[in-house]
């Protein structure tokens, strides 16, 4: 049995049928470390960058920007230009155009005294030039141009070399989950591809005889499984590898051989279902033999029945290969908010990435809910936004953990906390957007 490191506050005494999410979350976090096959590296491409986990510190080869160069449309000239004429309100200065610059095609020689050089947004700076005037505020006669001297200040408008990023800093650090923002900045470096950590193998299955997969005819008593596409796609966001082993049915002997066998093949072993009260008693016993047990249920809704811990492919508990182990409840949306609220941050620590918790924003329930203190409660909301950017919400109606389609209407998840009770319409909640999460 691994032994788990005291938890602090509250939670360092609980009772192991109704657990705080605060506990459970603190035990997932002493188990999942980074895993043997997030410590190798591998380089790849940008174009399969994406989501990956990079292995090391990403250090610019170059100044960003390479050069001076002007940060809009309009003229650069020497701001020492602007010394020379009295500062009183409305005083102008001209300037005589003595070419153009435009980005890919800088201006050849310097301006002299008493001129300027048309310049486009990110074209070189002319030599001598480190002020530019906005088109904006010019009055054009001719080949000069005119505007007021008090309108800037000398080195205005000018973006210097290396302002964005300087030459042998860290452009992106280990353990960032690489973004599309990202490989657009690798690109700008000329970095054509990247050392990221292996992928980590997550297995997973739903659980029932009463499921049928996608295609199949449906028969009395029985229902389409949408819990495996909904983690498939979960775990697709996460960047981990995934190895899908289908429907396993309600029995020793199949789900045994589908623990085994996952374990075999995974880092992380995911089911839904087959863990709520009332379920075969050989569910429990199974994975008493297999591994070792921190949890099996939560107080959280949705979500309460959730198993936690690690098994072994061995003929009994630590012996063969290893993999932590979620056991999920069978509802939909409760298998969307226990993977998001305990799975999620495992995964990414496991992939060895830097932790990052979920977006919290503070909000108006515009309406009155009914909770139980006790237990953490994820329900769907609809949040929005009025005129002056205060966030308000309201639920999307019944919250049942099988009511799929409110995840859809849903944008965000209403966090009501472990003591909390019912909820007053005016009072104020914390709202998980789905927005970059779900």
């Amino acid at each position: 049995m691994t032994t788990l490191k005291p938890l602090s506050g509250c939670v360092a005494h609980y009772d192991p049928n109704a657990l705080p999410v605060e506990a459970a979350q603190e035990i997932v976090r002493q188990w999942a470390m980074p895993h043997g096959q997030a410590q190798r590296v591998e380089r790849v491409g940008l174009f399969d960058a994406l989501n990956r986990v990079l292995a090391e510190d990403v250090i610019s080869p170059i100044d960003v920007p390479a050069f001076d160069n002007s940060a809009m449309d309009g003229y650069a000239f020497s701001g020492a230009a602007l010394s020379s004429v009295l500062t009183s309100a409305g005083q102008s200065l001209t300037l005589n155009v003595a070419g153009a610059a435009l980005a890919g095609r800088p201006f050849a020689g310097q301006p002299g005294a008493g001129q300027c050089v048309r310049i486009m947004t990110g074209a070189l700076m002319p030599q001598g030039c480190d002020t530019v005037v906005p088109q904006e505020l010019v009055t054009r006669e001719g080949e000069a141009i005119r505007f007021s001297a008090d309108a800037l200040r000398a080195g205005q408008n000018r973006r210097l070399a290396g302002e964005d990023l300087a030459r042998g800093k860290p452009a992106l650090r280990a353990g960032r989950v690489v973004r599309a923002s990202d490989l657009g900045l690798l690109a700008s470096l000329g970095i054509a591809g990247v050392n990221v950590r292996k992928q980590l193998v997550v297995a997973f299955f739903s659980t029932g005889d009463e499921l049928r997969s996608v295609g199949e005819p449906l028969t009395p008593g029985t229902l389409y499984d949408s819990n495996r596409y909904t983690l498939f796609a979960m775990l697709r966001r996460l960047g981990v590898e995934t190895v899908d082993l289908g429907i396993v049915r309600d029995d020793r002997a199949s789900l045994d051989k589908a623990l085994r066998e996952a374990t075999e093949a995974a880092d992380v072993v995911i089911s839904s279902g087959g863990v709520s009260v009332g379920d075969a008693d050989f569910t429990r016993e199974l994975m008493n033999s297999l591994g070792d047990v921190a949890f099996w249920k939560i107080a959280m809704r949705p979500g309460r029945p959730l198993a936690f811990g690690r098994l072994w492919s061995g003929p009994r508990a630590g012996t063969g290969k290893s993999a932590l182990f979620f056991g999920l409840p069978g509802n939909p949306v409760a298998v969307m908010a226990t993977f998001y609220f305990i799975v999620r941050e495992a995964l990414m620590a496991m992939s060895g990435a830097t932790r990052q918790a979920p977006t919290v924003i503070n909000a108006r329930c515009a309406e009155p809910i009914k909770k139980r203190a006790g237990r953490t409660e994820f329900q769907r909301g609809i949040a929005m936004r009025d005129a002056a950017g205060r966030w308000s919400v309201v639920t999307t109606g019944p919250q049942g953990s099988g009511v799929l389609s409110s995840m859809s209407e849903a944008n965000c998840f209403i966090l009501l906390e472990h003591d909390r009770a019912d909820i007053d319409a005016g009072d104020e909640v914390n709202i998980v957007p789905f927005d970059g999460l779900i």
